[in-house]
């Protein structure tokens, strides 16, 4: 008989991640990280009650995320990454799944009325600390994933890269690294922008990227381009946003121009890969109408545009699968 699944396990385990989100929340990775603090004097520096400081502290403990000598705590190597401080820190990430549990938290009510009634915003937040946080976070998720997909699509042909909603800039540092001959347009919101320019100013790529403020769902894309990237982008959109995004994309592509797309691209079962069926949830309690998309789904909307010899060019379980689409030359 095989080993039975721990399924009550599974069912608490937000028990612990509720308690890293919460430690995150009140910044107490940072703050152990330059002091050697007892329990009191982190709960009154932030002004928190002793005795639930405390036991926090002493769960993290447990995690091997904190230590603790002669009654006083600080961050371990293990937990040092959870700091604001750390070089790769994914405190960003961390703050980010902050926004993200209370969305969840509406998931029982959702599965009734078929979106989130309370839904707080991820990507469009009025709060410009909560999509620092955001974009923070996926330079975190990016930063290994886009040196995977720049090692693994060969753009030497191309010149110019259209990057839509390109965030922190991630994907087209990594391209631009890859292919020497290769430039690009960075195009995303206001608040966006100087956090993309911050990003490519530590790279020394400025002279290679023009950043272009702009919403994909309300204004035209910068024309030049022989390259679109679309990276974690459809799966926030309904089947006709993408629809109207594409065809956008479309009209401001060059002739024999390619789309690449990047996201969880789901079999006919809507079950593989597994991740993309959990973030199919995410995307039902996160979002207004966002959903992840099987590859007939994607390729019959990119045809009804007018893209051709549309293929699957990767398969991947971390939202590394590759959608390729060819704007026919007319």
């Amino acid at each position: 008989m095989g080993t039975q699944p721990d399924i009550v396990g599974d069912v608490r385990s937000f028990m612990k991640s509720r308690v890293i989100l919460s430690a995150a929340e009140w910044n107490f990775f940072t703050i152990l990280d330059t002091d050697f603090l007892s329990a009191k004097e982190l709960a009154d520096k932030l002004g928190l009650n002793d005795r639930a400081t405390t036991r926090i502290l002493d769960c993290l403990i447990t995690f091997d995320l904190v230590e603790k000598k002669n009654g006083r705590y600080r961050i371990t190597e293990n937990g040092s990454n959870l700091s604001a401080l750390h070089p790769k820190s994914i405190h960003p990430m961390v703050k980010h799944m902050n926004v993200i549990w209370d969305n969840w938290s509406c998931l029982t009510e959702c599965i009734r009325k078929g979106s989130n009634l309370h839904l707080k915003p991820v990507v469009d937040s009025q709060s410009e600390e909560d999509s620092k946080s955001f974009i923070g976070a996926m330079h975190v998720a990016a930063r290994n994933l886009s040196d995977k997909i720049a090692n693994t699509y060969d753009l030497n042909s191309f010149k110019k890269l259209l990057d839509i909603g390109g965030g922190s800039g991630a994907y087209t540092i990594a391209f631009l690294k890859k292919n020497p001959q290769l430039n690009a347009i960075i195009f995303d919101l206001e608040g966006v922008i100087p956090i993309t320019e911050e990003k490519i100013k530590e790279e020394n790529l400025k002279e290679r990227v023009d950043l272009v403020t702009g919403n994909f769902y309300k204004d035209e894309l910068p024309t030049g381009c022989d390259i679109a990237l679309l990276s974690a982008i459809i799966h926030q959109n309904s089947p006709n946003q993408n629809y109207e995004l594409y065809r956008k994309i479309y009209r401001g592509l060059d002739s024999s121009g390619t789309l690449l797309i990047r996201d969880h691209i789901m079999d006919d079962s809507r079950t593989k890969p597994p991740a993309g069926a959990l973030f199919a949830l995410n995307m039902l309690v996160n979002t207004p109408a966002g959903d992840t998309y099987t590859f007939s789904e994607v390729k019959d909307t990119l045809e009804m545009v007018g893209f051709s010899d549309v293929k699957l060019i990767m398969a991947g379980e971390k939202m590394d699968c590759l959608v390729e689409a060819i704007k026919p030359n007319n």
